[in-house]
């Protein structure tokens, strides 16, 4: 019987924009609001999660992903603009938005998406939209009034550009203290 792995393809994001993503985390945390932050080395845009899959599938997932973005050019993008889900009245999710460079990230998506639909990977019902999540509200309380009020505060905060020259297929690991990502390929854009 094979076994699984949480599994997810994404883009990293450069030293310099995770230093600053753990500043503006420290800031965040000083609201005393219950959140789950994402640790500063796990930083990625997520082009797509595919959930538990198959060892024995992890090559093909691979293989389908490298011949995806084969052709597609290198960019940068840039982390600009703090925001929540579903929106800074009611934080759920704490993220930060893509600015130039978005629409590169998109393409990706729709480069990867047809190979690992064919895989058995379904596309997801809503709108691919890029961004980083740098955290989860774990439950109401004091401070998360506040917190909505500061992420407002950074709508248009930037935060520094990343060079793309490939993406990655990535496995996660749950544990007490979060999760643990391993690259299981790196899928170079060769444009």
């Amino acid at each position: 019987m094979n076994q699984k792995i949480r599994t997810f393809v994404a883009v990293e994001t450069s030293s310099a924009v995770r230093d600053r993503v753990a500043e503006l985390i420290d800031e965040f945390r000083g609201t005393g609001a219950e959140v789950k932050w994402v640790a500063p080395q796990n930083l990625h845009v997520t082009l797509k999660f595919l959930g538990d899959v198959d060892t024995g599938h992890i090559q093909h997932v691979c293989q389908a992903v490298e011949q995806a973005v084969a052709d597609a050019a290198p960019f940068e993008f840039e982390v600009r603009g703090a925001g929540a889900f579903p929106d800074t009245r009611r934080p759920r999710t704490v993220w930060l938005g893509i600015g130039q460079g978005s629409h590169q990230i998109i393409a990706l998506n729709e480069r990867i998406e047809p190979p690992l639909k064919k895989l058995g990977f379904p596309k997801e019902a809503r709108q691919f939209q890029p961004h980083l999540t740098i955290g989860r509200i774990r439950r109401g309380g004091p401070g998360v009034a506040e917190l909505g009020k500061l992420i407002a505060e950074h709508e248009d905060l930037d935060i520094g550009r990343t060079d793309v020259g490939e993406a990655i297929v990535f496995s996660s690991q749950l544990g007490r203290s979060g999760p643990t990502y391993e690259a299981l390929a790196r899928a170079p854009l060769g444009g």
